[in-house]
């Protein structure tokens, strides 16, 4: 038996380590060649590592959140064959026959360890074959492996022995309310009427992604000192003209309220530029940005992530339904590249129907505005002497005080319900 060292390759962005985020094996693991063995995150982006050997894992270098230096050992895999580590060979110095059962690693193995992005921590993937399987791993879920479900909707799932590949969700991820409801269809007992099963603690370690959020969402609360502005705007007219574009938009991407949201923004910035631009505080240097590059808040299964539309203010509603489209993707499938989640001069966020009544959102720290869009609603509001239901939606600005003043924001706000409230307008060059 061998003992490989596979070390932590250069995976770029000239960083010299890299937090673990996700182990895919365990110490005692027989694992294949190529298999998955963890996920590594630099800045934003996550890569996982996979084993150019087979064989059984016999060190792990820490544990989920602590810095891997580049180049030091990750894992530590037990081979057949002579003692060797992830080194490039050199085979023109050494060309000594390797003894029986030896396993050989070519110079291209040993210099380009694989690494693929990918969109989240996964679960814990299945050892390779065994000689034989030990009672307590025999039980698994096969089917129900790449469901999208929490650790705690999964243990919950084992115990009761349902498959979670069966249970029906409307959401992006299974619930415990969904595992209610397919006990109650099954046949099954669920909390009675009026009162809430407990639900086991959980203990969550704030690692990657998710700790770079909190990370900057503390920054900015610190040092930013916020003021928050709502105004309502009707967008009965815009939402008509929505509808009649999608009707005739051929193989164009279906427009949603937010491309005419953003071209209305990169318009009214250009009136009120004060917004658009991000202050250095250590520096104390203001840089109003001659360029609209929008900052779009993106949900992804690892976290809050925020892909920047390139000049935003030169594209049309649909070239800029196809970037959100684009850029939302590369986001959640962890493909999005460096400089389209960096560089961003202010930033937009909406939930879509979800998005309540009103909102304070956190800026983007250098940034000095943000704006949340807010759910439409139907309301009775008076029209010329008349009562109508009006399509109505508030927008909420946050804005750092240290750059942009209450009169500013509230121009910006009306500048805003111009072009909104006229679609002609916004539409026109």
């Amino acid at each position: 038996m061998a003992r490989y060292e596979f070390k932590l390759p250069d995976i770029g962005e000239g960083i010299a380590e890299a937090e673990i985020v996700a182990w895919h094996v365990k110490v005692g693991d027989i694992i294949g060649e190529d298999q998955q063995i963890a996920d590594m995150m630099t800045d934003k982006a996550t890569v996982e590592m996979e084993s150019p050997v087979a064989g059984k894992v016999i060190e792990l270098a820490g544990e989920v959140g602590d810095q891997i230096p580049i180049g030091s050992v990750l894992a530590v895999i037990e081979t057949e064959g002579a003692d060797r580590a992830a080194e490039p060979v050199d085979d023109s110095k050494d060309e000594r026959p390797l003894a029986d059962g030896a396993v050989e690693a070519t110079p291209e193995q040993a210099k380009e360890i694989p690494v693929v992005a990918v969109e989240q921590p996964r679960p814990v993937s299945a050892p390779a074959p065994a000689p034989r399987v030990e009672p307590e791993v025999a039980h698994k879920e096969p089917s129900g492996a790449h469901v999208l479900a929490s650790p705690a909707v999964r243990a919950r799932a084992r115990d009761l022995g349902i498959d979670l590949a069966q249970v029906k969700t409307a959401g992006d991820r299974i619930r415990h309310s969904d595992l209610d409801a397919y006990l109650l269809y099954n046949g099954g007992t669920v909390s009675p009427r009026g009162t809430a099963a407990a639900r086991p603690d959980e203990t969550i370690k704030v690692v990657g992604l998710r700790r770079k959020i909190a990370e900057n969402m503390q920054e900015a609360k610190r040092r930013i000192p916020h003021f928050t502005l709502v105004e309502e705007y009707d967008v009965t007219a815009l939402e008509e003209t929505r509808a009649m574009m999608n009707a005739d938009r051929g193989s164009n991407p279906k427009l949603t309220l937010l491309p005419f949201l953003i071209t209305a923004m990169s318009k009214a910035l250009g009136e009120w530029p004060m917004l658009n631009a991000t202050y250095d505080d250590d520096a104390n240097v203001i840089t109003r940005s001659g360029a609209v590059h929008m900052g779009m808040a993106t949900q992804t299964p690892s976290g809050l992530m925020v892909p920047v539309i390139r000049n935003a203010q030169g594209l049309s509603v649909w070239q800029i339904a196809s970037e959100i489209l684009r850029l939302s993707d590369a986001a959640r499938t962890g493909k999005a590249a460096r400089d389209e989640l960096t560089g961003s001069t202010i930033t937009i966020s909406s939930l879509g129907p979800m998005g309540g009544v009103t909102s304070t959102p956190v800026i983007n720290r250098p940034e000095v505005a943000i704006l949340a869009v807010n759910k439409v609603e139907d309301k009775l509001v008076p029209v010329d002497a008349d009562i109508e239901v009006r399509k109505r939606m508030n927008l909420s600005l946050s804005c750092d005080h240290r750059v942009v003043d209450g009169w500013d924001a509230a121009n910006f706000m009306q500048a805003l319900k111009a072009y909104i409230e006229n679609p002609l307008r916004l539409l026109s060059a």
